[in-house]
């Protein structure tokens, strides 16, 4: 069935994306006068990628509770993920948070492990791709630095004093930069043996 609960926010987050973009391209008070205070442009953007990250848990968890998996919501839940971080990154280096570098490793692994999940599961042995730990803390690593970055204002803790969003941001991403080149590493000498058997 298409029409199920987990299909239903996939396509949310999918549908998120442009309005996530577009909410940085508003009138802001960096750029007119009157306008969309930056502060809440920053605030909007990151609940709405919050909430995109929401739905990603949220849609997987529906799914194995109620047995609404199906091939159609495996394909398009990986996709949307990617789309919304991809769209996050590109905004990040468009507004200068980023390097374009990081991006360029973060998104080109995705397009290579994507790529070789696909073409392993052709050949029968998707489950030797599978998500390992290593993923799994660079995904995480990569998210709160991806919402860390958008904000980009710094946080009053009270007597705690401010917390610096920018530089932990930046810290975060490049460690997640890092894991993502070790994960690729990690899938790869996992495929290695099929590749080699393919190549020759």
């Amino acid at each position: 069935m298409f029409w199920t609960i987990p299909n239903i926010l996939t396509l949310l987050r999918i549908a998120l994306i442009p309005v996530f973009v577009g909410i940085f391209y508003l009138p802001n008070d960096k750029a007119s006068l009157g306008a969309i205070p930056a502060h809440w442009v920053n605030v909007t953007a990151t609940w709405v990628f919050a909430l995109a990250a929401f739905t990603d848990w949220l849609d997987g968890f529906w799914a194995r509770k109620f047995n609404q998996t199906s091939k159609f919501g495996a394909f398009l839940d990986p996709v949307a993920d990617k789309l919304m971080v991809a769209a996050a990154l590109i905004v990040l280096v468009e507004f200068e948070r980023i390097g374009a570098v990081i991006a360029l490793i973060i998104i080109g692994r995705e397009i290579a492990i994507s790529a070789l999940r696909e073409w392993m599961a052709g050949m029968g042995n998707n489950g030797n791709v599978a998500v390992a730990t290593i993923g799994k803390v660079k995904t995480a690593a990569q998210m709160i630095a991806i919402l860390l970055l958008l904000y980009y204002d710094d946080l009053k803790l009270g007597f705690l004093g401010h917390f610096n969003t920018k530089f932990v941001g930046q810290i975060l991403i490049i460690f997640a930069a890092f894991l993502t080149l070790l994960s690729m590493a990690y899938y790869i000498k996992a495929a290695w043996p099929q590749l080699k058997k393919s190549i020759h």
